[in-house]
């Protein structure tokens, strides 16, 4: 995508705004040139001989349409600024709109190789240049380019010998705007990266700061962040040394102009070829002339910070997401049954080695499924298969015979409740974390989701109750508590394929005990994948997938496995037997502390 084409595609949604600026932007060029030739007239009737006593008549009705020319000048200024800024702040809040739509569409596999202060501050901070440009930069550029038509003509009539003579430092100025913008630019997108740089690592310490602290780690911490600020701060200013330099030039070179005038100029009114009120006039028309000329490397360097800005949020926008929704996808009607079917599944992460790999795999309705297996052998990547948040990369996954690509997302993840190993709260109360589930649910059926997940109890001995608030990702509530709540946000979804990865990790045995049993009743009549390492809680399933080096290695219930050895067998041999060990290691630490 071309850096400004979305900016121009949303400013066009605005032409009421931008009319009233455009308008009232001539009308401002056209009064700006009236204010010269009233006072010509003035030092004109001044020095008329034969002005006679009406000469104070004429020298009042130009001062008050003088007066008149000031306050519809201050009216269309206002008029002006105000009408670019309501466009420019509704193309931002659009622009905006834009890029967070586009976030949600980008797969996860992006976010894990981007930092979230990069792309906030591309959202933000990026984004805010594009009110400079359609608010400052383009207005600047047309009154001004409009202006300097208008008093070259104005100049023209008056000495176009002297109008030429004005116009020799015009195209210096030029050739320095075009080779500023071919080192202002990088610089001011450098400005951008570093201020993006300086966001994330901000974002990643606020958000780790328990870490921080725990750690020690505030004194390092402060030296990376401040390095970050001293970066972006060399950066500002080089940007700022650029600008610095380019803005003296261009009055340096338009006072050649004036220095030319004065002195050619009096010369021809001392030969008396030229009238001194014309060469008053000249004067004050040269201040417009030149006034432009100056505004226009201002408006130039508006241009190049929004031009940076643009190309870092095009470049964000030409990010494709890597699970993409087929043109020809088709809505899944009404409640799924839940039947899944795996066929030759395949599946690595960008560049790396296979993950998964030959799973064949068939989920009956309403079963429970536990995938089993050591660390790291693909349980958690293949249940993030099932709702897309990556596509195979071989073979086919589908749901009640409809391959999972030929359905629209939304639909395909409106069958699927989820209970992540690493669970999420957003910032609000308990009610809006349970309802986020289903927003339109009611109070008893929040309440009810709230008891199956074993949540009521706690919610209702906070402050609040369900309008408490929680805190950034629940950070008010404990482990066990926050476990709890993403539970009940799954159970009000009610959805019929439902995703547990490790569910249960975050709570005490008495808790998990009583989620157990509500789980045990939730999975009724729901396909259910279950991810677990505490292979006591997977005993019940219909059926266990053991994984081991990116393949199925054996299936079939706990009775089934336990009957021959196998991968299963010997990780519930080992559990077994590290209970007692760990038990022998807590007795000894607990001898040695008595011994102190």
């Amino acid at each position: 995508m071309k850096p400004l084409a979305f900016v121009f595609r949303y400013a066009r949604k605005y032409v009421g705004p931008l009319t009233l600026t455009v308008l009232s932007m001539l009308a401002l060029v056209g009064v700006q040139l009236l204010a010269p030739w009233i006072i010509k007239n003035m030092v004109a009737t001044i020095t008329d001989p034969d002005a006679g006593p009406g000469a104070m008549d004429t020298i009042a009705r130009l001062a008050l349409l003088a007066l008149g020319v000031y306050l519809a000048r201050a009216g269309l200024q206002f008029l002006r600024s105000y009408m670019a800024h309501v466009a420019g702040w509704y193309v931002v809040a659009d622009a905006r709109r834009h890029i967070y739509v586009h976030l949600q569409r980008l797969s996860l596999r992006f976010y894990e190789d981007t930092q979230t202060g990069q792309l906030m501050s591309r959202m933000v901070n990026d984004s805010d240049m594009f009110e400079r440009l359609i608010a400052h930069a383009i207005p600047d550029v047309m009154v001004n380019v409009l202006s300097l038509i208008g008093v070259s003509a104005v100049l023209v009539s008056l000495n176009w010998q002297l109008m030429l003579m004005s116009l020799v430092p015009i195209p210096l100025i030029v050739l320095v705007m075009r080779g500023f913008a071919k080192y202002v630019r990088p610089a001011f997108r450098a400005r951008q990266r570093e201020l993006g740089e300086l966001n994330a690592t901000l974002s990643d310490n606020l958000s780790g700061i328990r870490e921080i602290k725990a750690f020690t780690r505030e004194e390092a911490e402060a030296a990376r962040v401040s390095t970050h600020i001293d970066r972006y701060r060399d950066s500002m200013l080089r940007a700022l040394q650029l600008m610095a330099t380019f803005r003296p030039f261009v009055e340096f070179a338009s006072s050649l102009g004036t220095v030319g005038l004065i002195y050619f100029g009096s010369r021809l009114v001392l030969q008396q070829v030229l009238p001194l009120e014309d060469l008053v006039a000249f004067f004050l028309y040269l201040g417009q002339l030149y006034q432009p000329v100056q505004a226009l490397s201002g408006a130039w360097e508006s241009v190049q910070e929004a031009l940076a800005g643009a190309e870092r949020v095009a470049e964000l926008l030409d990010e494709d997401p890597d699970v993409q929704e087929r043109r020809d996808a088709i809505e899944f009607q009404g409640r799924a049954k839940g039947a899944m079917s795996m066929r030759n599944v395949g599946f690595r992460y960008a560049m790396g080695d296979m993950v998964l790999e030959g799973i064949d795999l068939d989920i009956a309705p309403g079963t429970a499924v536990a995938l089993v297996g050591p660390t790291g052998v693909g349980k958690t990547t293949l249940a993030n298969l099932i709702p897309r948040f990556y596509d195979v990369c071989e073979g086919s996954i589908s749901l009640d015979g409809h391959d999972i690509r030929d359905l629209t997302i939304q639909s395909l993840r409106q069958q699927i409740s989820i209970v992540l190993q690493n669970v999420f709260l957003f910032h609000g109360t308990a009610r809006e974390n349970i309802l986020f589930g289903r927003p339109g649910a009611t109070e008893q059926e929040m309440i009810e989701a709230a008891q199956i997940a074993n949540a009521h109890e706690f919610v209702m001995q906070l402050p609040d109750g369900y309008d408490t608030m929680i805190g950034e990702r629940g950070v008010k509530l404990s482990g066990g508590q926050r476990q709890r709540i993403a539970i009940a946000r799954a159970v009000l979804k009610n959805a019929p394929i439902l995703i547990l990865d490790e569910a249960t990790s975050s709570v005490d045995a008495e808790t998990e005990s009583l989620i157990q049993q509500a789980l045990e009743r939730l999975m009724l009549g729901k396909t259910t994948i279950v991810i677990a390492h505490r292979l006591s809680t997977v005993r019940s399933a219909d059926l266990i997938v053991v994984l081991e080096g990116s393949r199925v290695a054996e299936t079939g219930t706990h009775e089934e496995l336990m009957s021959h050895e196998g991968l299963y067998r010997r990780l519930n041999e080992v559990q077994i037997e590290d209970e007692p060990k760990w038990r022998a290691v807590r007795e000894q630490r607990q001898r040695l502390m008595a011994t102190v």
